[in-house]
């Protein structure tokens, strides 16, 4: 078992600044891109990870993990969680939520067929509160959020 690389920290962080990717910094330490991810976690020079499972609360099929029901979910999870996404795909998720909203339809999914729109439950739909998440989020950051039609 080999032992474990010692990182600075201050000189990661330095360098990272600089703008190195995790490849020349690797290289640079003689570590493992891996072990440079772990590195910048540990020195709190990497985003943390999104959590999208109240977002997306089912186990997609890989084919349907790319679709545009779990993009657009994914994407105003995002928004939620504070995350900056581009305009345009945060127009697309936002026009698609209140298309949904409106016409009080919400999102569900199934394994063998995919996404479907149904009608959302009275309690309230996953997408309505996705929404509603997504422009607290957008407002709280400084952003009525784009003009959505």
């Amino acid at each position: 078992m080999g032992r474990k690389a010692l990182i600075d920290q201050q000189e990661l962080r330095r360098l990272a600044g600089e703008g190195l990717s995790n490849a020349e910094l690797a290289a640079r330490f003689g570590v493992s891109e891996s072990g440079i991810l772990q590195a910048k976690r540990a020195a709190g020079l990497s985003k943390p990870m999104l959590d999208h499972s109240r977002a997306i609360p089912w186990k997609l099929e890989r084919s349907h993990g790319q679709s545009g029901p779990a993009t657009n979910l994914r994407n105003l999870s995002s928004v939620a969680q504070g995350r900056a996404i581009p305009t345009e795909k945060l127009n697309t998720a936002l026009r698609w939520a209140d298309r949904l909203v409106s016409g009080g339809l919400d999102i569900d999914y199934a394994p063998e067929s995919g996404f479907r729109e149904v009608p959302a439950p009275p309690e309230g739909s996953l997408v309505g509160r996705l929404l509603a998440e997504a422009r607290a989020a957008l407002e709280a950051a400084g952003h009525g959020g784009p003009a959505t039609g």
